[in-house]
């Protein structure tokens, strides 16, 4: 049976409901543009609303720095096997939170992580990923041995929610990986 692609298009400030439109513009004017992952989550102001707003708390006050954040970014992309958020996650790291390329090219290829401290955070966000939120004693004791904290458990829970709407949204509008992201394109691996 066919996979769903919504027929809805991608919004701009102009055409998007006021909150969204507005949410568009500031996005527009602190970078220039508006990715068109953004222009189809504004279908929907509050799902807009909600990627926005957990982004920027994830940003400024979990605890993690911009490459953990990308870690984790990376790993849901990829365990959600998401093309659009694969690729600009990739080139996010690559180029504003300088991630070890080793690391970022090894979460693409679902690799191990060659590096001890990030790669007890992709392997608990995979943890969390695989057993829907259920982790063990053993899971969580292994992640907070690595440096992590007990309340980077919910932080990293927001960080799963954000993907979640950015790669499910990606999967039903088929989102087209933007020009500045197409030296990192990735595509999931063929089901055997």
């Amino acid at each position: 049976m066919p996979v769903y692609t919504s027929p809805l298009p991608s919004r701009t400030a102009e055409d998007a409901e006021p909150d969204a439109g507005e949410r568009l513009a500031k996005v527009k004017a602190a970078t220039g543009r508006v990715p068109d992952m953004y222009g189809h989550l504004a279908n929907s102001p509050g799902l807009l609303g909600t990627y926005l707003d957990g982004m920027a708390a994830l940003r400024h006050g979990s605890g993690f720095s911009a490459v953990e954040l990308d870690v984790m970014f990376l790993t849901a992309s990829r365990h959600f096997e998401c093309h659009y958020c694969m690729a600009a996650h990739s080139f996010l790291a690559d180029r504003v939170s300088k991630a070890p390329t080793d690391v970022v090219d090894a979460i693409r290829a679902d690799e191990p992580v060659p590096d001890e401290h990030l790669a007890a955070l992709a392997d608990f966000t995979r943890t969390m990923l695989t057993s829907q939120g259920h982790p063990t004693e053993d899971d969580v004791a292994a992640f907070t041995a690595a440096g992590y904290t007990d309340r980077q458990v919910p932080e990293l829970i927001l960080a799963i929610a954000m993907k979640t709407i950015s790669n499910w949204s990606n999967h039903v509008f088929d989102t087209p990986v933007d020009e500045m992201f197409a030296g990192r394109l990735w595509s999931p691996p063929e089901s055997s």
